[in-house]
């Protein structure tokens, strides 16, 4: 089997399709993508959308964010999913080494990373590759929809 990770270039049915699969993997309560949400993803020059194929197969995804700060140029991993019949096989090293270059080679010095106490291969991975635990508070506040307006 020959697994291969490429940044997405050009949205297609199929992507699509294999993004709605993986997304709920991570996460219960996300919506599924749309083509037109796809494709601003896609269009957005901060954003690269790695997808890890296996024999032609999709079996994960990674978004790197990369963006400047007066504080300089940050990069942030999210949404690392491994399909759940590929896990243990080197999928997400391979998504994490492949974003990491690309954020070296686009003269990142630092990339964050957040990851729940819970998912504990995916920490160690994290940890094997070289991040470490920062002593930082994550806040969140949602945006109701009446503020949105």
């Amino acid at each position: 089997m020959t697994l291969r990770v490429d940044v997405v270039v050009s949205s297609s049915p199929e992507l699509l399709e294999s993004l709605n699969q993986l997304v709920p993997q991570l996460s219960t309560s996300a919506t599924p993508l749309t083509s037109k949400q796809l494709d601003a993803l896609l269009r957005n020059e901060a954003v690269s959308l790695l997808i890890a194929t296996e024999d032609g197969e999709t079996v994960g995804t990674l978004t790197l964010a990369i963006f400047p700060l007066p504080s300089g140029i940050r990069a942030w991993i999210e949404d690392v999913i491994v399909d759940e019949h590929a896990r243990g096989n080197g999928v997400g090293e391979a998504l994490c080494l492949h974003a990491l270059e690309i954020a070296r080679s686009r003269g990142v010095s630092r990339v964050d990373l957040t990851s729940r106490p819970s998912r504990e291969a995916a920490n160690a991975l994290y940890q094997k590759l070289g991040f470490e635990t920062r002593d930082t508070n994550v806040y969140r506040r949602l945006i109701k929809e009446d503020e949105l307006e």
